[in-house]
Order: C-alpha cells, then structure tokens, then sequence
C-alpha cells in the first residue's frame, strides 16, 4: 500500500506548498519508539544532556533565519511573534540545562539507619530517575515553543528520557526542520540522535500511545483530541501518566469598583489580549463577568472601539477558521446574546475578531446558554454583565477548571486603605482560585513565562493531571521516585553515596544540605 504523503500548507491561501514527509505506519512508529528506546543509556550522564539541551538551543539560534521562515509559511503567525517564539525556544532549553546541572530536581532524601525509633528505621535513600520514552503530541498554535524543540522535548531529556514527537499537521516542515536540528545537536553533544525522533499522522498519535515501550505521554491541543488520547493512555494492559493541556476558557472577573475607575483602560487591554495571536492562544481571556451600569457600559464602548479597529487575521488552517466561524454563529444565535463587534469569517482566508454579551442570569442554572461556558478557540470573547456578587458567584461555580483566571480590581480593594472593599476581593480571589492553575491581578493572562514559580495547567479540561508544561518543575513529570533500602555504599548510584561526590543538594537526616 502507498504510503499517505504528508503536505505543508499554506494557511494564507489553503493551498499545499510541498509534500514533506509520508504518515508514519505502525511499523515506523515501532522503529521511531525502539531507537528511542535504545539511546536511553546514553541520556543517563547529565553532564551530557545539558550539553544537549545547551547545544540544542545554540544550533536553533544559529539557524534562526531558516526555522522563522518556515513556520511562517505553515502558520502566517508573521517573523516578529516566531522570533519572539524561538527566543523564548532556546531560553527554556538553557533553562532545562540549568536544572540539570544543579541537580535538585533529584529530590535526593538520605535516612540513615536508626534503631532508637519506634519501630526502628533502616538506612534509607530516594530520589527520583527517567521514566523512559516519552510521546510528545505537538501543539499547533506554538510552532516551536510548544513542539518539537519546545517545553515537553525540553523537560524530558532534561530528565533523562528520549522523546518521539508526533508532529501537528499544521506545521510538518518546520517539524522535520527542528528535528533535525535537535538530531544534529545530539550527535554534537556526543549522544546518539535518536533521543529525539518525529513521526506524522492521526493514527500514528494514537499507535503511539499505544506502544509498550512508551513511558508517558505530554499533549497540547483539544478537548476531543486530549481525552481519546488520554483514555487510550489509561486502557493500556500498563497504564502510563499523560499530561494533558486541552482546554480553558481563562475567565476574568471586574469588580464595578474596576470599570468605574479604568473601564477605557481594561476594555482596551481584554481587546489586545483576546485578538493576540488571533485569538490562538491557550491562556486567551474567552470568557469576561463586567458590571452593568454606566461603569460596565464605559468598558463595552471601549472594549467595542477597540475590537473595531482591529484589522482581520489569519488563523492556523482553514479547519479551525471554519469551526470558529461556526462556534460563533451558534452561539450568536442563541436568545438574549448580542454582538457589539461581531466575530467570525472576513472573505475566504481571514476572520475578525469580535466578542458576545448576554446577562450574567442566563448563565446561572443549567441551560442552552452552557455553550457559552466552552472554549471557542480564536478571536472571541463572551462577556457576562452581572448585576450582583450573587451573580458572579452564581456564574462562577458553574465553570469548569482552566489554565488562569483573571481579577481587575480598584485600588481601593487593593491597597488595604478600605477594609470592606480589601474583604469583598479577598473573598473574589477565594472564590477563583480552585478554578484555575494561575490566578491574575490587574493583568491578563497571555504570555507565559518561563520562570521556576510558574504553573501552567489547572483543573479538568484545562489539564489532566496537576503538574505544569512550563517552568523548572515541568521535569517532574517524567520522573519517578525509587527508594534504596540498606544497600550496601559500594552499589548505590554516586547521588546517594554518604561522600556526595557530584555535590548535589540533598536531605540527609531531615537536614537540608547543598
């Protein structure tokens, strides 16, 4: 049987450029998960993979030019955002190399033996190691940063296992450029290039979770596509972890007090951050409670001007531009929501950016404005004008988990000066903060930044397990814990010798060493 050619394709026009690579059989996938499999050994030394990840990170910079072009071509996401995206690319690389040189992420406890407790303890000593193979399932709004050189390939060789990318359909040729980059960075660093391999195809992702060699699993993309991936991690004869980004509408909550005080200021702000990246970001703010009143109508007229002079965008491919285009309709339709801007298709190849509003009522109980409470990916928006804290209350226990949640508040709630004004949004933050892994003041939730306190996930859809995609602890989620029970000093690896001869930091009898 032939094989099915994979295509790069033109989101400007709909047109296909060239043919790039062919989707993977099961026989491909069998041989991309062994090879991975095989170079194991050679991610053990962690000298050697922070040259990797450093060396990685050089050779992507160095061909910068080339890769901006491509994704460019497959994404029309334009030069300035993908050179913003492969800075961010190499920075969380090096950034990776840096954990791994300091080595914490060991979490290296020491328990000497002690027969004075009750009942007595043995000599003990945990910390943690690679899983193995780990399938990575591209995401298709982040070309480079959440793709094959992006933070799931990062944070897995950083701990140790060699990934297999199934590459988005989007972007094949850019895919099969970084992979070879991280492949010749591989055999630069001394290792062995298959610690990364590609594979293309939808039923390539799904053998692939399938296969027995296959450790774990890291996924960005949607709700229907995450979860058939996720129950197939869960149905296998061995189970294995899959971490799963798939959905957020991101909610934002203004206080009346807010809007009275900068309506021009945070209209315009959620209409930059809603229409950022057309619409195509995770952590895109999609769902809006605003005050009614004279304060939460100044926010609508500037949110609507704002909106209004926003020019038409290219989505990522004409399949998404025309579900959005539908999601909107069937959601404009809906009885007592309005359009002020309205969102959907601009002639054969764009969409315009626009946002709904309804009263916060319609969504307190169960109804056919529930629609309104999923993610519609693209440059939409539904704000909910509510008329009381009941209200918001009434809404937001209705929500589903997301990646962030948003609060603008007015200094006055902030500040501490007004006791009862400080208590109203205390009470606001307590109520948003079971909802979402990331919890905003005055601020708006695009842009994720790869720093050591950062948490992106959050609750069911947003992700399917509680650890994070981005920043230093994305490593632990390919990692496991094994404890040494009295083995003898001679046949414990060098992390757990009395004498520390890496100089890791550690817990030795509940003290902290470093």
């Amino acid at each position: 049987m032939a094989a099915v050619p994979v295509w790069s394709v033109d989101p400007r026009t709909g047109k296909q450029r060239e043919q790039v690579a062919a989707e993977a059989t099961v026989a491909d996938i069998d041989r991309a998960v062994r090879a991975a499999h095989a170079a194991r050994a050679a991610l053990a030394d962690r000298s050697a993979r922070a040259a990797l990840l450093r060396t990685a990170a050089d050779v992507l910079d160095a061909s910068g030019d080339e890769v901006i072009a491509a994704a460019d071509a497959e994404t029309a996401l334009g030069a300035a955002r993908l050179t913003g995206e492969l800075a961010r690319t190499t920075a969380q690389l090096r950034a990776f190399a840096e954990v791994v040189d300091e080595g914490a992420f060991l979490d290296i406890h020491i328990d000497h033996a002690d027969a004075g407790r009750t009942p007595p303890w043995p000599d003990l000593r945990r910390m943690k190691l690679p899983l193995g193979v780990v399938a990575v399932y591209a995401a298709s709004n982040f070309p480079l940063a959440f793709s094959v050189p992006g933070g799931d390939t990062a944070s897995a060789l950083a701990a140790g296992c060699p990934v297999v990318v199934k590459a988005h359909p989007d972007h094949p040729a850019t895919s099969e450029l970084c992979a070879s980059l991280l492949r010749r960075a591989a055999v630069e660093a001394g290792l062995p290039a298959d610690v990364v391999n590609v594979v293309h195809g939808f039923e390539a992702g799904v053998e692939l979770v399938k296969h027995p060699l296959v450790a774990a699993a890291g996924f960005t993309g949607s709700v229907r596509g995450g979860r058939a991936l996720y129950d197939a991690a869960a149905a296998r004869p061995t189970p294995i972890p899959f971490h799963g980004e798939l959905g957020s509408l991101n909610p934002v909550v203004i206080t009346e007090a807010a809007a009275a005080e900068r309506a021009e200021q945070i209209g315009a702000g959620l209409a930059g951050s809603m229409s950022m990246g057309v619409g195509q970001f995770c952590t895109k703010p999609g769902f809006v409670l605003a005050p009614t009143g004279e304060a939460g109508d100044a926010l609508v007229k500037s949110l609507t001007a704002t909106l209004s002079e926003t020019g038409p965008g290219v989505m990522l491919d004409h399949r998404m531009r025309d579900a959005f285009a539908a999601g909107v309709r069937e959601r404009a339709e809906l009885p007592g929501v309005e359009a002020p801007v309205t969102p959907g298709a601009d002639g054969e190849h764009t969409v315009n950016a626009g946002f709904l509003t309804l009263p916060a009522e319609l969504l307190a109980q169960e109804g056919p404005h529930d629609l309104l409470l999923e993610e519609c990916f693209g440059p939409v928006a539904v704000v909910a004008r509510y008329s009381s804290a009941e209200e918001i209350s009434a809404v937001l226990s209705r929500l589903p988990g997301n990646l962030t949640a948003t609060l603008h508040l007015a200094d006055a709630e902030t500040d501490g000066g007004d006791a009862d004004a400080a208590s109203g949004a205390a009470g606001l933050l307590a109520e948003v903060t079971p909802l979402a892994g990331r919890v905003l003041v005055n601020g708006w939730p695009t842009g994720v930044a790869v720093a050591p306190a950062q948490h992106h996930g959050g609750p069911y859809p947003a992700t399917t397990s509680t650890s994070t995609s981005v920043g230093a602890t994305a490593i632990e989620r390919w990692l496991r814990p094994v404890s040494y029970q009295s083995t003898p000093e001679a046949l414990l690896p060098p992390e757990l010798r009395d004498d520390n001869p890496l100089g890791l930091p550690r817990r030795v009898d509940g003290r902290q060493e470093s």
